[in-house]
């Protein structure tokens, strides 16, 4: 018996230690495992915001660009023409807008859903006063008295103009993307 016990002790102080070296190397190693991957993916998120913010930036700018194409001041001007009568008038006017959203519609997945939602919005408000004020009017008079009638309309209306309110939510949001970064 004191034979197997001096056996015994003599293979525990060789494979103890060795033991508790290999539980020192695991957790040395896991640690420094662990370092490694959360600088990784520290990185990707730089390199990501790097990439990011460039884009949503651009999706600001064309969105702005769009409100300000759809804008009455802007459109009513660039689709009269005088030939047109009323009927004519409003269906360009119409299919502009529709025209302009379809070409900007994809910018809408680099923005909020607030955003978005401003756009949409705003897409079908100027829309419906296109349609509101053109049913007031005979649709074979000439396209000049729309003209008159939504001009009218824009400079007695005394609330903010839906372009104007949705420009302001566009460049409010991407102030805070160029302050905060993409999680903004």
């Amino acid at each position: 018996m004191d034979n197997f016990l001096n056996t015994l002790l003599e293979i525990l102080k060789y494979t103890l230690p060795a033991f508790i070296m290999l539980i020192v190397t695991y957790m040395i190693v896991s640690k420094f495992l662990t370092e490694q991957t959360t600088r990784k993916q520290l990185a990707l998120f730089h390199e990501t915001q790097n990439i990011t913010i460039p884009l949503r930036l651009q999706a600001y700018e064309r969105l702005a660009l769009y409100i300000e194409r759809i804008s009455p001041r802007n459109l009513l001007n660039r689709v009269y023409q005088k030939d047109m009568n009323v009927a004519v008038y409003e269906a360009m006017l119409v299919q502009t807008i529709k025209a302009e959203f379809d070409h900007n519609l994809a910018q809408q997945i680099y923005v909020s859903p607030g955003v978005s939602e401003t756009v949409r919005g705003v897409n079908e408000q100027e829309i419906n006063i296109i349609n509101t004020m053109a049913r007031r009017l005979n649709p074979e008079a000439p396209a000049k008295e729309l003209h008159k009638v939504l001009m009218e309309y824009i400079l007695t209306d005394e609330g903010a103009q839906p372009t104007e309110v949705a420009l302001q939510v566009i460049t409010d949001e991407s102030r805070r993307v160029l302050t905060h970064g993409p999680q903004a």
